[in-house]
């Protein structure tokens, strides 16, 4: 009886489809980005340098601890009503702001729409908020509550905004973005942000051992 072969395979053209896939999953495949939130450190004082004296009423203290339990002022508080709190401390206007460059005295805030608590902060430019995780807390929180956080320096650099320049201070800020030689715009968002400085300190964290 002859003897049956078997068929060849030919596999010249194994080495171009692996290829061609190859750079089809690298194309189409979608990679995880590491997210984060965009901080500038401070430059390191001269040696000369005094801290100025704080009152503690001009601090917002934020606490999380390792179960993602927050703390807001001594008080138990959820993630989703940070942002109000947050806007009603630094929008207070109790007292008088920092006093100029120029050595002229800090003045009463005529535009923050707070309740002028002397309880509360003196003024946008004195309202520190220090926020203090612990090692164990989650990065999703932590990054919640700092978003929470930037939300009320938004909602209220938007009403300062929409009052004097008829526009959101996104989009004011965009035009800037747009057109970085306009001496004018520039003075608006310099305007803006001076009048609502964003003051987030973030404080050791603690350890829960």
């Amino acid at each position: 009886m002859a003897r049956r072969e078997n068929p060849e395979i030919n596999a010249g053209s194994m080495a171009d489809i692996a290829f061609l896939l190859l750079i089809f999953f690298l194309v189409t495949t979608t990679m995880n980005v590491d997210s984060g939130i965009s901080k500038k450190l401070s430059e390191k004082p001269p040696p000369d340098y005094v801290p100025p004296i704080i009152k503690e009423k001009n601090i917002f203290e934020v606490n999380i601890n390792f179960r993602n339990e927050l703390q807001v002022e001594g008080e138990r508080m959820e993630v989703k009503d940070i942002k109000e709190a947050a806007i009603k401390f630094i929008d207070n206007g109790g007292g008088v702001g920092k006093p100029g460059e120029d050595g002229t005295p800090g003045q009463p805030c005529d535009y923050c729409k707070g309740e002028r608590s002397e309880s509360s902060s003196d003024h946008p430019n004195k309202a520190i908020i220090s926020v203090q995780s612990d090692r164990g807390t989650d990065y999703g929180t932590y990054i919640a509550v700092q978003n929470e956080l930037l939300k009320a320096y938004a909602v209220l650099r938007d009403r300062l905004c929409q009052e004097r320049y008829g526009m959101s201070y996104k989009e004011l800020d965009k035009l800037y973005k747009d057109d970085r030689n306009n001496d004018e715009l520039k003075k608006k968002v310099e305007d803006i942000k001076t009048s609502y400085p964003q003051i987030i300190s973030d404080a050791e964290p603690t350890s829960a051992n």
